[in-house]
Protein backbone atom coordinates (compact mmCIF):
# COMPACT_ATOMS: atom_id res chain seq x y z
CA UNK A 1 0.00 0.00 0.00
CA UNK A 2 1.01 3.29 -0.34
CA UNK A 3 0.11 6.81 1.28
CA UNK A 4 -0.71 7.92 -2.77
CA UNK A 5 -3.39 5.86 -3.18
CA UNK A 6 -6.46 6.44 -0.76
CA UNK A 7 -8.90 3.21 -0.85
CA UNK A 8 -12.13 3.78 1.11
CA UNK A 9 -15.32 1.24 1.05
CA UNK A 10 -18.42 3.40 1.20
CA UNK A 11 -22.18 2.78 1.68
CA UNK A 12 -24.02 1.30 -1.51
CA UNK A 13 -20.97 -1.73 -2.18
CA UNK A 14 -18.93 1.10 -3.55
CA UNK A 15 -14.77 1.15 -3.14
CA UNK A 16 -13.07 4.64 -3.92
CA UNK A 17 -9.90 4.36 -5.06
CA UNK A 18 -8.09 8.36 -5.27
CA UNK A 19 -4.28 8.92 -6.88
CA UNK A 20 -3.52 11.35 -3.80
CA UNK A 21 0.30 13.19 -4.88
CA UNK A 22 -1.34 16.12 -6.30
CA UNK A 23 3.01 17.55 -5.74
CA UNK A 24 3.39 15.17 -9.18
CA UNK A 25 -0.10 15.98 -10.65
CA UNK A 26 -0.54 11.94 -9.42
CA UNK A 27 2.31 10.86 -11.48
CA UNK A 28 1.86 6.80 -10.98
CA UNK A 29 5.14 4.45 -9.32
CA UNK A 30 4.93 1.30 -9.14
CA UNK A 31 3.79 1.30 -5.43
CA UNK A 32 1.21 3.30 -6.57
CA UNK A 33 0.32 0.60 -9.05
CA UNK A 34 0.73 -2.10 -6.92
CA UNK A 35 -1.74 -0.20 -4.64
CA UNK A 36 -4.34 0.20 -7.99
CA UNK A 37 -4.40 -3.34 -8.50
CA UNK A 38 -4.41 -5.23 -4.87
CA UNK A 39 -7.58 -2.56 -4.83
CA UNK A 40 -9.12 -4.44 -7.73
CA UNK A 41 -8.38 -7.94 -6.70
CA UNK A 42 -9.43 -7.42 -3.55
CA UNK A 43 -12.77 -5.76 -5.18
CA UNK A 44 -13.11 -9.18 -7.14
CA UNK A 45 -12.57 -11.32 -4.48
CA UNK A 46 -15.35 -9.35 -2.01
CA UNK A 47 -18.95 -10.31 -1.60
CA UNK A 48 -19.01 -6.30 -0.24
CA UNK A 49 -17.81 -4.26 -3.06
CA UNK A 50 -19.94 -3.87 -6.26
CA UNK A 51 -18.39 -1.09 -8.13
CA UNK A 52 -14.57 0.48 -7.95
CA UNK A 53 -14.56 3.95 -8.51
CA UNK A 54 -11.44 5.87 -9.78
CA UNK A 55 -10.22 9.82 -9.16
CA UNK A 56 -7.61 12.13 -8.45
CA UNK A 57 -7.25 14.70 -6.59
CA UNK A 58 -9.03 17.79 -7.61
CA UNK A 59 -7.39 19.30 -10.56
CA UNK A 60 -5.68 16.12 -11.49
CA UNK A 61 -6.61 12.93 -12.64
CA UNK A 62 -2.92 11.64 -13.30
CA UNK A 63 -0.02 13.16 -15.24
CA UNK A 64 0.22 9.50 -16.44
CA UNK A 65 3.79 7.29 -15.65
CA UNK A 66 6.36 8.64 -12.96
CA UNK A 67 9.13 9.29 -15.52
CA UNK A 68 12.08 8.02 -13.24
CA UNK A 69 9.96 5.21 -12.66
CA UNK A 70 10.63 4.58 -16.09
CA UNK A 71 14.24 5.48 -16.82
CA UNK A 72 14.95 2.99 -13.07
CA UNK A 73 12.47 0.20 -14.82
CA UNK A 74 14.51 0.43 -18.04
CA UNK A 75 17.60 -0.33 -16.09
CA UNK A 76 15.83 -4.28 -15.23
CA UNK A 77 16.54 -6.61 -16.87
CA UNK A 78 13.79 -9.40 -15.04
CA UNK A 79 10.31 -9.30 -13.48
CA UNK A 80 6.84 -8.11 -14.45
CA UNK A 81 6.81 -4.30 -14.15
CA UNK A 82 4.13 -3.34 -11.66
CA UNK A 83 2.64 -0.93 -14.34
CA UNK A 84 2.19 -4.14 -16.56
CA UNK A 85 0.80 -6.40 -13.46
CA UNK A 86 -1.84 -3.49 -13.03
CA UNK A 87 -3.10 -3.29 -16.79
CA UNK A 88 -3.02 -6.41 -16.71
CA UNK A 89 -5.99 -6.91 -13.91
CA UNK A 90 -7.46 -3.95 -14.77
CA UNK A 91 -8.52 -5.10 -18.62
CA UNK A 92 -9.55 -8.83 -16.51
CA UNK A 93 -11.28 -7.20 -13.17
CA UNK A 94 -14.61 -8.39 -13.04
CA UNK A 95 -15.94 -5.49 -11.09
CA UNK A 96 -17.79 -2.52 -12.81
CA UNK A 97 -15.56 0.42 -12.58
CA UNK A 98 -15.99 4.07 -12.68
CA UNK A 99 -13.70 6.66 -13.80
CA UNK A 100 -14.19 10.49 -12.32
CA UNK A 101 -12.13 12.79 -14.56
CA UNK A 102 -10.95 16.05 -13.43
CA UNK A 103 -7.85 17.57 -15.13
CA UNK A 104 -4.83 15.81 -16.66
CA UNK A 105 -5.43 12.57 -17.94
CA UNK A 106 -1.97 11.74 -19.48
CA UNK A 107 -0.83 8.77 -20.75
CA UNK A 108 -2.45 5.72 -18.77
CA UNK A 109 -5.02 8.16 -17.48
CA UNK A 110 -6.70 8.38 -20.70
CA UNK A 111 -6.07 4.48 -21.61
CA UNK A 112 -7.28 3.22 -17.87
CA UNK A 113 -10.51 4.67 -18.38
CA UNK A 114 -11.43 2.79 -21.94
CA UNK A 115 -11.37 -0.39 -19.45
CA UNK A 116 -14.13 1.68 -17.37
CA UNK A 117 -18.08 0.69 -17.59
CA UNK A 118 -18.51 4.61 -17.12
CA UNK A 119 -16.45 7.31 -17.31
CA UNK A 120 -17.58 11.09 -16.37
CA UNK A 121 -15.27 13.85 -16.71
CA UNK A 122 -14.80 18.04 -15.40
CA UNK A 123 -15.04 20.58 -17.87
CA UNK A 124 -11.30 20.91 -16.88
CA UNK A 125 -10.62 17.40 -18.19
CA UNK A 126 -7.75 16.88 -20.72
CA UNK A 127 -6.89 14.04 -21.71
CA UNK A 128 -3.24 13.02 -23.91
CA UNK A 129 -1.70 9.63 -24.93
CA UNK A 130 1.93 11.00 -25.53
CA UNK A 131 3.58 7.44 -25.65
CA UNK A 132 5.33 7.89 -29.02
CA UNK A 133 6.50 11.22 -28.87
CA UNK A 134 8.65 9.45 -25.23
CA UNK A 135 9.83 6.48 -28.13
CA UNK A 136 7.12 4.23 -26.52
CA UNK A 137 4.14 2.60 -28.30
CA UNK A 138 0.46 2.63 -26.72
CA UNK A 139 -0.32 0.40 -23.95
CA UNK A 140 -3.09 -1.35 -21.71
CA UNK A 141 -4.27 -2.57 -25.21
CA UNK A 142 -5.45 1.14 -26.52
CA UNK A 143 -4.12 0.22 -30.00
CA UNK A 144 -6.89 -1.82 -29.65
CA UNK A 145 -9.90 -0.40 -28.12
CA UNK A 146 -9.00 3.11 -29.15
CA UNK A 147 -9.62 2.41 -32.93
CA UNK A 148 -13.22 0.29 -32.42
CA UNK A 149 -14.34 3.33 -30.19
CA UNK A 150 -13.41 6.16 -32.06
CA UNK A 151 -12.55 4.86 -35.27
CA UNK A 152 -9.00 4.17 -37.04
CA UNK A 153 -8.35 8.04 -37.90
CA UNK A 154 -9.34 9.51 -34.96
CA UNK A 155 -7.26 6.91 -33.04
CA UNK A 156 -4.09 7.17 -35.18
CA UNK A 157 -4.30 11.49 -34.30
CA UNK A 158 -4.89 10.47 -30.69
CA UNK A 159 -1.77 7.82 -30.19
CA UNK A 160 0.72 8.82 -33.32
CA UNK A 161 0.31 12.70 -32.92
CA UNK A 162 -0.46 12.80 -28.88
CA UNK A 163 -3.65 15.44 -29.48
CA UNK A 164 -4.75 16.73 -26.23
CA UNK A 165 -8.72 17.00 -26.48
CA UNK A 166 -10.82 18.46 -23.95
CA UNK A 167 -13.60 16.71 -22.15
CA UNK A 168 -16.40 18.27 -24.63
CA UNK A 169 -14.82 16.09 -27.49
CA UNK A 170 -14.53 13.12 -25.24
CA UNK A 171 -18.30 12.93 -24.81
CA UNK A 172 -18.28 13.32 -28.60
CA UNK A 173 -16.01 10.59 -29.29
CA UNK A 174 -17.89 8.53 -27.13
CA UNK A 175 -15.03 8.59 -24.83
CA UNK A 176 -17.15 10.16 -21.79
CA UNK A 177 -20.15 9.57 -20.51
CA UNK A 178 -20.94 13.12 -19.84
CA UNK A 179 -19.53 16.55 -18.34
CA UNK A 180 -19.55 17.35 -15.03
CA UNK A 181 -19.00 20.23 -13.53
CA UNK A 182 -16.03 19.97 -11.01
CA UNK A 183 -17.83 20.02 -7.40
CA UNK A 184 -20.24 17.09 -8.22
CA UNK A 185 -18.03 15.14 -10.49
CA UNK A 186 -16.82 12.49 -7.76
CA UNK A 187 -20.44 12.51 -6.26
CA UNK A 188 -22.27 11.74 -9.49
CA UNK A 189 -19.46 8.61 -10.33
CA UNK A 190 -19.76 7.12 -6.88
CA UNK A 191 -24.14 7.79 -7.15
CA UNK A 192 -23.58 5.70 -10.91
CA UNK A 193 -21.33 3.44 -9.36
CA UNK A 194 -24.39 2.54 -6.34
CA UNK A 195 -26.41 2.08 -8.82
CA UNK A 196 -24.26 -0.65 -10.55
CA UNK A 197 -23.68 -2.28 -7.25
CA UNK A 198 -27.20 -2.96 -6.26
CA UNK A 199 -27.87 -4.73 -9.90
CA UNK A 200 -27.80 -8.52 -9.23
CA UNK A 201 -24.49 -9.72 -9.07
CA UNK A 202 -24.75 -12.61 -11.46
CA UNK A 203 -26.82 -10.34 -14.11
CA UNK A 204 -24.33 -7.95 -14.11
CA UNK A 205 -21.26 -9.45 -14.46
CA UNK A 206 -22.97 -11.84 -17.36
CA UNK A 207 -24.10 -8.50 -19.19
CA UNK A 208 -20.55 -6.88 -18.86
CA UNK A 209 -18.63 -9.94 -20.15
CA UNK A 210 -21.37 -9.72 -23.39
CA UNK A 211 -20.75 -6.06 -23.45
CA UNK A 212 -17.01 -6.24 -23.36
CA UNK A 213 -16.61 -8.91 -26.14
CA UNK A 214 -13.68 -10.98 -27.09
CA UNK A 215 -11.75 -10.78 -23.65
CA UNK A 216 -8.68 -13.17 -26.15
CA UNK A 217 -8.61 -10.71 -28.58
CA UNK A 218 -7.68 -7.56 -25.60
CA UNK A 219 -5.24 -10.03 -23.95
CA UNK A 220 -3.66 -10.39 -27.39
CA UNK A 221 -3.19 -6.72 -28.36
CA UNK A 222 -1.85 -6.03 -24.64
CA UNK A 223 0.60 -8.58 -24.79
CA UNK A 224 2.12 -7.14 -28.20
CA UNK A 225 1.82 -4.00 -26.95
CA UNK A 226 4.03 -5.44 -23.83
CA UNK A 227 6.31 -6.99 -25.69
CA UNK A 228 6.54 -3.52 -27.67
CA UNK A 229 6.78 -1.31 -25.25
CA UNK A 230 9.33 -3.29 -23.35
CA UNK A 231 11.17 -3.26 -26.35
CA UNK A 232 11.11 0.85 -26.28
CA UNK A 233 11.79 1.67 -23.10
CA UNK A 234 15.40 0.51 -23.14
CA UNK A 235 15.74 2.28 -27.13
CA UNK A 236 17.85 5.02 -27.17
CA UNK A 237 15.30 6.84 -28.65
CA UNK A 238 13.17 6.49 -25.53
CA UNK A 239 15.71 7.64 -22.97
CA UNK A 240 17.02 10.61 -24.61
CA UNK A 241 13.24 11.45 -24.84
CA UNK A 242 13.27 10.56 -20.97
CA UNK A 243 16.50 12.72 -19.94
CA UNK A 244 15.00 15.49 -21.99
CA UNK A 245 11.80 16.09 -20.08
CA UNK A 246 14.19 15.18 -16.48
CA UNK A 247 16.20 17.88 -17.64
CA UNK A 248 12.98 20.20 -18.24
CA UNK A 249 11.24 19.17 -15.03
CA UNK A 250 14.65 20.34 -13.16
CA UNK A 251 14.25 23.60 -10.88
CA UNK A 252 16.15 26.51 -12.44
CA UNK A 253 19.26 27.07 -10.40
CA UNK A 254 19.51 30.21 -8.35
Amino acid sequence: MTDHVRIEDLEGGVRLVTLDRPEKKNALTGAMYDAMRGALEEADASEAVGAVVFAGQPGAFTAGNDIADFVARAQQTSGEAPALRFIRHLARTRTPMVAAVDGVAVGIGTTLTLHCDLVYASPAARFRTPFVELGLVPEAASSYLLPRRVGRLKATEILLLSEMFGADQAEALGLVNAVMPSDMLVEHALAQAARLAALPRGALQAARALIRGDQAEVDAALQAEAEAFGRQLRSEEAQAAFRAFLDRAKPAST
